[in-house]
């Protein structure tokens, strides 16, 4: 009865918040394909993710997202982890040195699954809010880490501001400002930025869908401890094709930026990024998790500094567990 009424809510454009979201529906989701991308404090969590869960994220989108660990627990690291002090960005080493000691100790994922990874990583020409140098350390860190170099797609010749790029957005390419989802044209056309994250992973996709459905809500409170400090509701798209369980879809979660979650922006992350239009015709269903802000978060980001919990960047870590909750809850049968 409860997938029964989950499905049919996905036929519904549902209101922006609801005092009683469904709960997340087993769909017997392909465990062995899960992805992630994100924005900004979603790319430095999607980082983690993807170095600490590695056998079991198989590719990852970074836009605008530094190396793994950079902050080391201290909230005073984030304007150097940003590359605002571009002359003592830090080098690589010590982050592979943490990531390899942490594996070692059965904190993290073995690193030797990292060999096989496929990596989509964006800097934006306009980007001042993370800069160049941030984004070129988490490169070098991924190849120290393991991951073969035919396997990272590094795009940074694309004039974007801090941003995520859709086809459909409003502001310039250039533009730095809430939603924070940009439209650059490249050759004439527009790009697309899910198109290419997902891509990059899985590669060749079916034709995008014109109008796919609005994702819906459903209710994070059971994924996640308090320390998590997430929102009460997420959203999730899933396609017609995945909507009866056994299915077997694959996943990608893909992580808002600072004052990118609903409660800031409404629909325009996860009905804007684009993601939508291609898992619709992929057989693709798509994890949006919200963080909303709080009086350790004001900005409602992700955690990639340690405001939640010191082992933020570990499995252990409250927020990286209750996402991988919310991907074991769809892989169930």
């Amino acid at each position: 009865m409860l997938l029964r009424c989950f499905i049919a809510g996905l036929a519904l454009v549902a209101a922006p918040a609801l005092a009683d979201p469904p709960a997340l529906p087993a769909l017997h989701a392909d465990a062995k394909h899960t992805s992630v991308s994100g924005l900004s404090a979603g790319a430095y969590l999607a980082v983690q993710l993807q170095v600490a869960y590695s056998a079991t994220i198989v590719g990852a989108g970074i836009v605008a997202g530094g190396p793994y660990d950079c902050a080391a627990g201290n909230a005073a690291f984030v304007e150097l982890c940003m590359g605002q002090l571009p002359f003592f960005m830090p080098g690589a080493s010590g982050f592979v040195g943490t990531a390899e000691a942490w594996a070692i100790a059965h904190e993290i994922d073995a690193l030797s699954h990292l060999r096989h990874r496929r990596l989509y990583v964006f800097s934006g020409g306009a980007d001042s809010t993370v800069r160049r140098a941030a984004v070129d350390t988490a490169v070098e860190v991924f190849r120290r880490l393991g991951v073969d170099a035919a396997n990272i797609a590094y795009v940074h010749d694309i004039p974007a501001g801090h941003a995520l790029i859709a086809p459909d957005a409003t502001h310039g390419c250039g533009a730095t400002e809430s939603p924070f989802v940009n439209r650059c044209d490249v050759a004439g056309a527009p790009y697309d930025q899910a198109k290419a994250i997902l891509t990059q992973i899985y590669g060749t996709l079916q034709p995008p869908a014109a109008s796919p459905p609005t994702p819906v809500p459903f209710d994070q409170r059971p994924f996640g401890s308090a320390a998590a400090l997430m929102a009460d509701a997420g959203r999730v798209h899933v396609p017609a094709a995945c909507a009866s369980a056994g299915a077997h879809c694959r996943v990608h979660v893909a992580l808002h930026g600072c004052m990118q979650a609903e409660e800031s922006v409404g629909d325009a992350f996860h009905a804007g990024a684009g993601f939508n239009r291609w898992a619709e015709t992929n057989r693709l269903i798509v994890l949006y998790p919200q963080v909303n802000r709080s009086a350790s978060n004001p900005f409602g980001c992700w955690d990639w500094w340690g405001y939640s919990s010191v082992d933020y960047a570990r499995k252990s870590a409250p927020q990286m567990k209750a996402i991988m909750a919310m991907v074991k809850r769809l892989t169930q049968r």
